[in-house]
C-alpha cells in the first residue's frame, strides 16, 4: 500500500522521504543549526504529548488532547512568530505553546484540574487555551484590529481544526477580518477528522478555497512538512504586518491519535488510513533530511532522544507534585472587581462543603 498522493495545490518543501524540493512562491533558507533546532522541537514536543497521554491513562490527568502527527504544523507556524505577535490556540496547540516558551507543566495542570491555565498570556504572547470550538477566531480578529489601530508592527495567528470551519464564529471572524483588513493569520489544522466526522462532512471543496469567498487569500500547505509550514506562515504573517490583511492557511495533516483520550478512533476510521499517514511522519522526514545531507550524526540523534526521555521523566515528577487547590479558589479570578452574585455563590458553596465536615 502506498501513501495517498498530495493534492497538486499543496505547498511542500520537504518530501516524506526527506528530499528537499523547491516551490516558486515559497522558499526558505535554513542553516544546519536551524534544521537541527527544528528537529529537536519536534521530538521534544512529541515526548511531552506522549507523556501526557500516559499520565491520563494512569489516572493523573482528567483528559488530554493529543497532537500526535501535527507536530510540524505547530512547530513550523510557531517558529514563524515574532515576539510581538499574539497566538490564539484551541486546546491542542501544545507545540505552539512550546515555541512560545510556555512550561508544559502549565498545560498538564490545566488538564489535571488544578489550574485554569497557569501562564500569563502577555508574558508569552500566547493566549489561554479555548475549549469552545471556534470562539478564539473572534478573539484573535478583535485583538488584531486593536494592533491595527495602535499602529504596531505585529499580527495575530489563530488556530482551529477542520471541524471548526463549520461554526458560525469562524465564518463571522472571516467577515470581520476581511472587511477591516485585520492583520490576522487563520491557521486551520486540517487533520481530516472533527472527532468522528470526516472532512467530507465539513466541506465539498478544499478548505483553503473558502477564503476567496470572504475576499482574502487562502493557501494549502503540507502540514507534515515543518519547512513548508514555517515558510508559508512566515509569509502570511509578514503580509499581515505590512497591511495586506488576513490569510487562511490550511495545514493538510492528520490526527494520528484519538481526538482526546476519551475517544476511540478505531470505531470510525480504518487502520489502513492511519498506516498510510505514518509514512508521512513529520519527524522522520526531517531526520532523513539531516542524515542524507550529513547535517547530523547518530550521536546527535541519541542526544536528542536522551533529552526527550529526561524531559518526560521530569515532567511526570513535577505533574505528580502539583498541589491540589482549595475548592473555593474556583471563584478567585472570575471577575476583576468584587461581584455580589459571585459572593453569594461562594458563600453557598462554602456552606455546602462545610456540611461534609466530620462526616464518616
Amino acid at each position: 500500500m502506498t501513501a495517498p498522493t498530495a493534492p497538486p495545490e499543496l505547498v511542500q518543501l520537504l518530501t516524506p522521504e526527506g528530499e528537499r524540493v523547491e516551490h516558486p512562491d515559497y522558499d526558505i533558507d535554513l542553516t544546519a543549526e536551524e534544521v537541527r533546532s527544528l528537529y529537536r522541537d519536534l521530538v521534544l514536543v512529541r515526548r511531552v504529548d506522549l507523556e501526557a497521554v500516559a499520565l491520563q491513562r494512569q489516572g493523573e490527568l482528567g483528559l488530554w488532547a493529543s497532537l500526535l502527527g501535527q507536530e510540524a504544523a505547530q512547530v513550523g507556524s510557531g517558529r514563524a512568530l515574532t515576539d510581538a505577535d499574539m497566538a490564539f490556540p484551541t486546546y491542542r496547540e501544545h507545540g505552539v505553546a512550546w515555541c512560545r516558551g510556555v512550561d508544559p507543566l502549565h498545560l498538564l495542570g490545566l488538564f489535571r484540574g488544578v489550574n485554569h491555565g497557569g501562564w500569563d498570556p502577555y508574558e508569552h504572547n500566547f493566549h489561554l487555551y479555548t475549549i469552545v470550538i471556534g470562539s478564539q477566531t473572534l478573539h484573535s480578529v478583535g485583538y488584531a484590529m486593536g494592533i491595527q489601530r495602535d499602529g504596531a508592527e505585529a499580527a495575530t495567528i489563530v488556530y482551529f481544526g477542520d471541524g471548526a470551519t463549520s461554526q458560525g464564529d469562524v465564518n463571522e471572524a472571516f467577515i470581520w477580518a476581511s472587511v477591516f483588513n485585520a492583520p490576522v493569520v487563520f491557521f486551520c489544522q486540517n487533520n481530516q477528522w472533527a472527532i468522528s466526522e470526516p472532512l467530507e462532512k465539513q466541506s465539498k471543496i478544499p478548505l483553503y478555497k473558502r477564503a476567496s469567498g470572504f475576499g482574502f487569500p487562502g493557501i494549502r500547505v503540507d502540514g507534515n512538512d515543518v519547512f513548508a509550514c514555517l515558510a508559508v506562515t512566515r509569509a502570511a504573517l509578514r503580509n499581515a504586518r505590512e497591511g495586506q490583511g488576513p490569510t487562511l492557511v490550511e495545514a493538510f495533516t492528520y490526527r494520528m491519535g484519538a481526538h482526546t483520550t476519551s475517544d476511540d478512533p478505531t470505531r470510525y476510521r480504518v487502520a489502513d488510513e492511519l498506516e498510510a499517514w505514518k509514512l508521512k511522519d513529520p519527524i522522520e522526514r526531517v531526520k532523513a533530511y539531516l542524515f542524507k545531507n550529513q547535517l547530523a550524526d547518530q550521536e546527535f540523534f541519541d542526544k536528542i532522544d536522551a533529552e526527550a526521555d529526561q524531559l518526560g521523566k521530569d515532567l511526570r515528577a513535577r505533574c505528580l507534585a502539583l498541589p491540589d487547590p482549595q475548592p473555593g479558589a474556583i471563584f478567585d479570578h472570575v471577575y476583576v472587581e468584587p461581584h455580589a452574585l459571585l459572593a453569594e455563590e461562594r458563600e453557598q458553596f462554602t456552606t455546602y462543603l462545610a456540611g461534609f465536615e466530620g462526616a464518616q
